[in-house]
């Protein structure tokens, strides 16, 4: 199949079903909303943020209400959708990939379902054959596996049948895949990045046709891995914002794919998701070091003729590479690879406090009930409260290395460790 530099569909009753979902993502845009399900990376908003109550800040082994192993190794995140949690795992060097289902009360399987792909070796320690979490929308769970022939999306049924699956063609990236694919209404939107030409896709989550698909611009820039956000702007149509070294932060018409602005190149790759604060758009680059290499604000409103957003502020030091900072009220909470906390004015870009607490991190930050959650690679997960002054609140091990990132839903903290998921039940008031 042979497709145009944007294919765009478009209908009446496409759009109605579009704002009839944003009326639902509107209640979330400020992280203020309990969620009863958390659907895809960082919950059905992407803000990473919980109204949850109940949450210990503390625990040991026998606090779980269950703690079941999985199948090989994975870093992606859990997503819940009522009593079905899902998981990503590989084996064999990536030759078995699974999408896992559980129930959340018991963590009683329900299913694993089995795909099988070429076997590579990823050039990162970090990395894995499952990093991308799947993504559901209550009647589908969609996953993004890949090796070098095939960046293979599919779609399952709750009762793990195999409802389509397609290939976006070959990929070629030395880490493999880092992005997770989100739910817009009736469209799955997959990011394909990879080292060269990359893309962007919208596809029909029904079928897995092409809705749209919009090139990246590519200058030979490192590949990044983030994973983009749904935005809207006031009365606007909905906006897909994306980070990556080619185009820094840019804005997408979720309709169409048409570009509406960006913020210009960023020097290197970008790993972490974007952030929206009061009207700014942050979003951070690096590349391998302890840290990242630069963090930039962007205000939309201020785009030139050309679409250039105005950056409002910089920050180059005590920045998160690959972890995804949260914002809570007027702060933004950076929490770098290297254990290191900073809370800053997110209009200002400045610091309002900064910790050192040490250890290594991947996992991005969670926010339930206005304590942050962050889980670092050995293990161990640290709580602070999200103020504007350094609190500590809690430390717990889980026995076992984790670089994913936590799910909350429906009164259950989900966490994922390399071979294991572990379910902690809120207190009750």
């Amino acid at each position: 199949m042979k497709f145009a530099d944007r294919v765009p569909v478009a209908s009446l009753v496409h759009l109605l079903r579009i704002g009839a979902l944003w009326v639902g993502l509107a209640a979330f845009s400020c992280g203020l909303a309990k969620s009863e399900n958390w659907p895809q990376f960082r919950g059905a908003d992407g803000t990473g943020v919980s109204a949850e109550k109940g949450i210990p800040t503390s625990w040991s082994q026998g606090d779980y209400a269950w703690d079941v192993a999985i199948d090989g190794i994975g870093h992606g995140s859990p997503v819940v959708w009522g009593n079905h949690v899902f998981v990503t795992s590989a084996e064999d060097g990536g030759a078995i990939r699974r999408l896992v289902c559980l129930d959340t009360q018991t963590g009683k399987q329900r299913w694993s379902q089995v795909i099988g792909m070429n076997r590579f070796v990823p050039g990162n320690a970090k990395s894995s054959h499952a990093s991308s979490s799947p993504a559901t929308d209550g009647e589908r769970v969609y996953v993004l596996f890949a090796d070098k022939e095939n960046y293979l999306v599919a779609a399952f049924d709750f009762a793990g049948e195999l409802l389509w699956r397609r290939s976006l063609g070959a990929f070629e990236s030395q880490h493999g895949v880092g992005v997770s694919p989100i739910v817009v209404g009736d469209m799955l939107i997959v990011c394909n990045d990879q080292d060269g030409p990359s893309s962007i896709f919208a596809l029909d989550k029904k079928t897995g046709g092409t809705r749209w698909v919009t090139p990246r611009t590519f200058r030979g820039q490192s590949t990044s891995y983030s994973t983009p956000m749904v935005w809207r702007d006031g009365k606007g149509p909905l906006q897909l914002i994306c980070a990556s070294g080619p185009m820094g932060i840019s804005s997408l018409d979720l309709q169409t794919g048409a570009p509406n602005w960006h913020s210009g190149e960023f020097p290197l790759r970008t790993v972490a998701s974007p952030v929206y604060a009061g009207g700014l758009f942050i979003a951070s680059c690096g590349q391998g070091g302890r840290y990242g290499v630069l963090q930039v604000a962007v205000d939309p409103a201020s785009r030139d003729e050309n679409g250039l957003a105005k950056v409002i502020w910089k920050r180059e030091k005590m920045i998160p590479y690959v972890p995804t900072p949260i914002v809570i009220g007027e702060h933004l909470f950076d929490w770098t690879d290297e254990g290191i906390i900073a809370c800053v004015d997110a209009k200002t870009g400045k610091d309002v406090w900064v910790k050192r607490l040490g250890g290594n991190f991947t996992s991005s930050l969670l926010c339930i009930d206005g304590k942050i959650y962050a889980v670092g690679e050995g293990g161990k997960v640290t709580v602070i409260e999200a103020g504007a002054e350094f609190k500590e609140l809690g430390n717990s091990d889980l026995g076992d290395s984790s670089y994913s990132t936590p799910a909350i839903a429906n009164g259950r903290l989900f966490l994922r460790t390399f071979s294991r998921l572990k379910c902690l039940e809120a207190k009750k008031s």
